[in-house]
């Protein structure tokens, strides 16, 4: 198997929707729910590379997983669900440290997903994926209600995780570009999420491979040490 020339990662609390999104796009459908256990990956070809695309457990047994998840990765997607603020701040009290691992160039996009179950989100995620969001992956309507996380409110996150990385905003995407809402049960957005991040991750990659070979190691190509007896009968 070719190894993957870059690597994407998404973070964020249990049942925000990472699977979802990530099967909604891959696969082309809404699954049932089923929680990540540690991680798992689909592999992209994108032009001509090739793209691993790791889903991540929320929970906080697999925590101390994501620093290890995320080293090297290309691009972060930090989900949350936008009928829970609390999904917002966890975060970055929870998850964004676990990117010091990332490459230095890393992008960060910042996702609210289920804005199918809003007000706002219900009519417009229907008529623009073009299908009905109530008969979207085969259940009933859910009682939609107002928003808890506007859009604003991940663009602060977003300016806010640029300080922390020292990051100056001239010479990063802008806040309008990586701050997306999507819907994983009706499509909305999720194509152009993943496409977005897809064009600029391939810079990305092209700089690392300019900056020489990545710092990991392939255990397939490490040989055993040698071990010798000691004592009086080595």
């Amino acid at each position: 198997m070719r190894k993957p020339d870059g690597k994407i990662v998404l973070l964020g609390d249990m049942n925000v929707g990472k699977t979802s999104l990530l099967q909604r796009y891959m696969e082309r459908r809404f699954p049932d729910t089923v929680s990540t256990v540690g991680g798992a990956f689909y592999l992209k070809q994108w032009r001509s590379f090739n793209i691993s695309i790791w889903d991540t457990a929320g929970r906080e047994q697999f925590h101390g997983l994501g620093s290890m998840y995320c080293r090297g990765a290309a691009a972060v997607i930090l989900t949350y669900d936008v009928n829970h603020l609390q999904s917002l701040v966890e975060l970055e009290d929870r998850f964004l440290g676990l990117t010091d691992t990332a490459s230095k160039d890393c992008l960060f996009a910042i996702v609210g997903n289920k804005v199918d179950l809003t007000e706002e989100g219900a009519t417009e995620s229907g008529e623009k994926e073009g299908h009905n969001p109530s008969k979207a992956g085969g259940g009933c309507a859910s009682p939609r209600v107002p928003k808890q996380v506007q859009l604003e409110d991940a663009m602060a996150l977003y300016k806010k995780i640029l300080k922390y990385k020292m990051l100056d905003e001239k010479d990063v995407p802008a806040a309008e570009q990586m701050c997306f809402e999507t819907s994983a049960k009706t499509g909305y957005n999720v194509d152009l999420l993943f496409e977005t991040l897809f064009d600029m991750v391939v810079p990305v990659i092209l700089q690392q491979r300019a900056e020489g070979p990545p710092q990991t190691v392939d255990i397939t190509s490490c040989k055993p040490t040698e071990r010798t007896r000691s004592g009086c009968c080595a």
